[in-house]
């Protein structure tokens, strides 16, 4: 099974990360979604997909299901579960770059005004588009997320069902209608 869309998924709570891919499956779309912690990781999570490769491995955990398929990035040699995940007839995950990338604005003690600075001014990473996807209603945070490079700014809702919606609509617009560059000549 080929994947076209992938989702990066910045997030440092692994509740919330959780819960993102959980709607994500409910959403039955077809979708790679890898997660990292923060805004370093994920800078280097995105420069090994630009063509600087590391000698991190990757390995692809499916859920059949629903076509969703999760990555995990493994810096010291996989465990006994990844190993055994990867082994299992998985389909391989590609290594190209996301489709969609969801910032969480406050990440510990970081913003993420600073991560898209650094993301925008890398001309292999700039038509990313980035969605903050946050709790943070505060104005004075989105108008900084655009500020900076924000291609769209999202409210977490409050329940798992809203969730499950709102995970839907993001991903049928920046996945299946929104259209970058290197997508040009691209059927929706």
């Amino acid at each position: 099974m080929v994947m076209h869309s992938s989702i990066l998924l910045i997030e440092d709570s692994p509740g919330e990360r959780e819960l993102f891919r959980l709607a994500l499956v409910q959403t039955g779309l077809n979708v790679a979604l890898s997660t990292e912690q923060d805004t370093e990781g994920a800078l280097h999570f995105l420069q090994d997909r630009s063509g600087h490769q590391s000698e991190q491995a990757l390995y692809s955990i499916s859920s059949e299901a629903a076509g969703v398929v999760s990555t995990a990035r493994v810096e010291r040699g996989p465990s006994e579960a990844a190993r055994s995940a990867s082994t299992e007839t998985m389909p391989a995950v590609s290594h190209s770059l996301p489709s969609l990338i969801l910032l969480d604005w406050h990440l510990g003690r970081q913003r993420g005004d600073e991560f898209l600075k650094r993301l925008r001014t890398d001309s292999r990473l700039a038509a990313i588009p980035v969605v903050v996807f946050t709790t943070s209603d505060d104005t004075s945070d989105l108008s900084l997320a655009y500020a900076n490079g924000a291609n769209g700014y999202v409210v977490k809702p409050g329940t798992f069902v809203e969730l499950i919606q709102c995970t839907a609509d993001i991903c049928r617009y920046w996945l299946n209608r929104n259209r970058v560059p290197h997508m040009v000549g691209t059927p929706c």
